[in-house]
């Protein structure tokens, strides 16, 4: 074995001890943001709705004062949030919630350490990205194992960014991880392949450009299904709450906390209208690698028909919430459709269906 070739393969073992690292930090994480939601406290929403249910109130949302009896005796008076039910027909608008910490000194605590293990596991997996690289001497992307070990770092480091700029996006801490978790299990325990280089297709300046905007829109589509998904279970809360229902302890002490229906939809619509126009991209610079590698910009190859596919689920989803009577749920079922459509293109096309895109070393 020349000198190398035992480089690169020493480098692959780096890339693997650092990746099986950074899953044990992550899972460390995980149980952090866990104590986040435990220890912290029910929200201050929550603590005012129950509070009106044992006071009075007066409908269409005016103001409400309640008086709650004090262990001593005396009486104190909570201020029933300015809007509490249905403002317009058909809109709310509702406060949000604390965040999974419950506006708790302890919650915060463990939402701050679950926040530093998610850095310090993002930069080892980093490392092992980077590793893996520079052992093939490539992009790290050319299969599925090199792909999920880098959407998942690029999306834990989307998150990130987004906390650095002071977004309040720490509710997504819990799913995120979790999730991250599962696709570096699936990753080295179905998905590895060693170290090696790319069929002839695949050695161009293109792997660079069109296979890593498919990775960040992936990464970033990824956070707004997590928003879509976390709207709907939100907005279904809310809904009950002003029909006059009761929740269950358990929906009120998790949904209590999150931001509000209006507050995860604008940020799921946000984020999925920022990076579409990329993943436009994505599908051109794709079509310009194809003209490229085999002489046709399109040939309704199974890949490029489901990015297509996705694209028209995505612009069917902008379009719906451009349209007043698809606006709320409806379109956010069009987003998680959309999303659908962007794993099976990964997943299922990868692993089950033949084409010139065939080269996921699975």
């Amino acid at each position: 074995m020349n000198l190398a070739a035992a480089t690169n393969e020493n480098l692959a073992t780096v890339s693997n001890t650092l990746i099986y690292s950074s899953m044990a930090v992550y899972t460390l994480a995980f149980f952090a943001h866990i104590a986040e939601w435990v220890l912290g406290s029910r929200s201050k929403v929550g603590r005012t709705a129950a509070a009106l249910k044992e006071g009075s109130g007066t409908a269409g949302g005016a103001a409400v004062k309640v008086r709650v009896a004090r262990k001593n005796g005396s009486t104190a008076v909570l201020d029933r949030p300015e809007v509490v039910t249905r403002s317009a027909a058909g809109t709310r608008d509702l406060p949000d919630g604390p965040g999974a910490a419950g506006g708790t000194f302890k919650g915060d605590l463990w939402g701050r350490i679950a926040v530093s293990l998610t850095v310090l596991a993002f930069a080892v997996e980093a490392g092992g990205v980077i590793a893996r690289a520079l052992s093939v001497r490539r992009a790290p992307w050319g299969n599925m194992y090199e792909f999920s070990i880098t959407f998942s770092t690029v999306a834990v480091g989307a998150y990130l960014v987004l906390l650095a700029l002071k977004k309040n996006v720490r509710w997504i801490g819990l799913l995120l991880v979790t999730t991250v978790l599962l696709d570096l299990g699936v990753a080295t325990t179905w998905l590895y392949t060693d170290s090696d280089q790319l069929v002839p297709a695949l050695h161009s300046y293109w792997l660079w450009i069109h296979v890593s905007t498919a990775i960040l829109c992936g990464a970033v589509f990824y956070l707004g299904a997590v928003g879509t998904l976390l709207y709907l279970f939100r907005d279904s809360y809310e809904n009950k709450l002003a029909n006059g229902g009761t929740p269950g302890k358990f929906a009120t002490s998790v949904l209590d906390r999150l931001p509000a229906a209006k507050t995860l939809d604008t940020f799921a619509y946000r984020i999925n209208a920022a990076v579409f126009p990329l993943w436009t991209f994505t599908i051109i610079a794709g079509a310009i690698w194809a003209g490229d590698a085999w002489g046709r910009y399109w040939g309704w190859d199974p890949k490029e028909v489901w990015s297509f596919i996705t694209w028209v689920a995505y612009a069917a989803y902008l379009h719906a919430r451009a349209t007043a009577g698809w606006k709320g749920r409806k379109a956010a079922y069009l987003a998680l459709i959309a999303f659908g459509c962007w794993l099976f293109n990964y997943y299922g096309v990868n692993i089950f269906v033949s084409g010139k895109h065939s080269y996921a070393g699975v």
